[in-house]
C-alpha cells in the first residue's frame, strides 16, 4: 500500500510519498532544514486478492451489496450547488474543509448506487489521505490542479475523473458552470472494473452503548460554513441543515444520517492553493483525537484512532469500549481540533 501525507517544517510543507509504514516514514518529516521529499516508488501495486464476503456491510451494517465495488465521488457543498443529487444514497458522507473556509463532500458508495450524482467537483489533497483505508476504490471528480496530478496517479485509487471517464459525465439543468456537472455511477464503475469491494474501515454497528447525552441538535462550524444535525424521532435519523436552512436532496426529503460522527482533526496549510491564491487545507486524519458521535437522539464523547493511512479509523467511548453506530448511512464531519480556522 502506498501512503501519502504531508509534514510541516518551519513554515514550509513537504509532500512525502513512500511504501513504508507511517511510523517509520515520519522520520523523513522530522528535523528542520534537512527535510527532503522522498521520491515515490514505481506504479501502484496490484490490488490484493478479494477478501471473504463480510456478514454485514462494513460501511452501513446492512446486508446488501456486500461485494459491490467502492466508488467515492467529490460533490459540491455550497449554496449554488443545492440541492445535490445522489447524496442520500451514499453509505458514507465525508464533509471536508476546502479553500476559503467552505466545505465539500466526498460521498462513498457501495451497498447501492443512485441514478446520478452531483454536482461533481474537483479533488483535494485530503481525499488522498482518507481513501487508502478503502483499499483501491474508484474515485470520481471533475479534475485537480496541475501540481496535484502526479499524486493522484500514485495514489491507491482508480482515477475515473472527467478527464479519464468523460462519457460518464454530463452537464444539465439551469445551474451555471461549474455547478452543473453530473455523472452516472454505473457508467463510472464500468471505467474501473477492478475497483475493490468493501473492507473493514473500523466502523462497528450495534445497539447504542450506555451513557450519552440527550441531544436535539448539534452544529458543526467552519470559517465560512455551518451544518446542523437535528434528531428526528419519526425518521430515526439526524436531519441536516446548511447555513441555517434545511439541507434537501434533489430526489426529495432532507439529507442526513442514522449516525453522525463529528471528528476533530488538526487542519493545516498544504502546499497547494487555488487560482485565487487561497491555500488548500490539509486535514490530518491519522493519529488520534476526539470526536462526538450522534446516534438515536444522544451525543457520545468518543476518541478516534487511525494508526496509518492504509488502516481504518476506530472509535471508542470514554471508557475505552467500541463506539457502535446505528445501521444505515454514516456522516463523518471533519472539523478543526480547535476554533474554526483558515490555515
Amino acid at each position: 500500500m502506498r501512503l501519502v501525507w504531508e509534514c510541516s517544517t518551519r513554515g514550509r510543507t513537504a509532500l512525502v510519498l513512500g511504501a513504508a509504514v507511517l511510523g517509520g516514514s515520519l522520520g523523513a518529516c522530522s528535523g528542520g532544514e534537512g527535510t527532503k521529499v522522498v521520491p515515490p516508488p514505481g506504479n501502484a501495486a496490484a490490488p490484493a486478492s478479494p477478501s471473504p464476503t463480510p456478514a454485514v456491510h462494513p460501511f452501513t451494517g446492512g446486508r446488501t451489496g456486500l461485494r459491490n465495488p467502492v466508488l467515492a465521488v467529490k460533490i459540491e457543498n455550497t449554496r449554488p450547488a443545492m440541492p445535490q443529487h445522489g447524496v442520500s444514497a451514499a453509505d458514507i458522507v465525508y464533509v471536508e474543509q476546502v479553500e476559503g473556509g467552505e466545505t465539500r463532500l466526498m460521498a462513498v458508495y457501495s451497498s447501492r448506487l443512485p441514478g446520478q450524482v452531483g454536482p461533481v467537483r474537483s479533488a483535494r489533497i485530503s481525499d488522498l489521505h482518507i481513501l487508502p483505508q478503502f483499499g483501491r476504490p474508484a474515485f470520481a471528480f471533475s479534475g485537480v490542479q496541475g501540481k496535484m496530478k502526479k499524486y493522484v496517479r500514485r495514489a491507491p485509487v482508480y482515477d475515473i475523473s472527467q478527464e479519464n471517464a468523460g462519457r460518464a459525465y454530463y452537464r444539465r439543468g439551469p445551474k451555471q458552470i461549474p455547478y452543473n456537472l453530473y455523472a452516472d455511477p454505473k457508467v463510472l464503475l464500468k471505467q474501473a472494473p477492478k475497483a475493490q469491494g468493501p473492507r473493514d474501515i473500523g466502523f462497528r454497528f450495534g445497539p447504542a452503548p450506555e451513557g450519552g447525552r440527550p441531544t436535539r441538535s448539534f452544529t458543526a462550524r467552519w470559517p465560512a460554513a455551518t451544518m446542523a444535525f437535528t434528531w428526528s424521532a419519526r425518521e430515526k435519523r439526524w436531519l441536516s441543515s446548511w447555513g441555517g436552512s434545511p439541507h434537501t436532496a434533489a430526489e426529495g426529503g432532507r439529507l442526513g444520517g442514522r449516525t453522525v460522527v463529528v471528528q476533530y482533526a488538526r487542519t493545516t496549510r498544504s502546499r497547494f492553493h487555488d487560482f485565487l491564491g487561497s491555500y488548500t487545507p490539509l486535514i490530518h486524519t491519522t493519529g488520534t483525537g476526539r470526536a462526538v458521535v450522534l446516534r438515536d437522539g444522544r451525543a457520545y464523547d468518543a476518541r478516534w484512532s487511525r494508526p496509518a493511512e492504509d488502516k481504518g479509523t476506530t472509535f471508542t467511548t470514554a471508557d475505552g469500549k467500541p463506539m457502535t453506530f446505528a445501521p444505515g448511512q454514516v456522516w463523518v464531519v471533519l472539523v478543526n481540533d480547535g476554533k474554526p480556522r483558515i490555515p
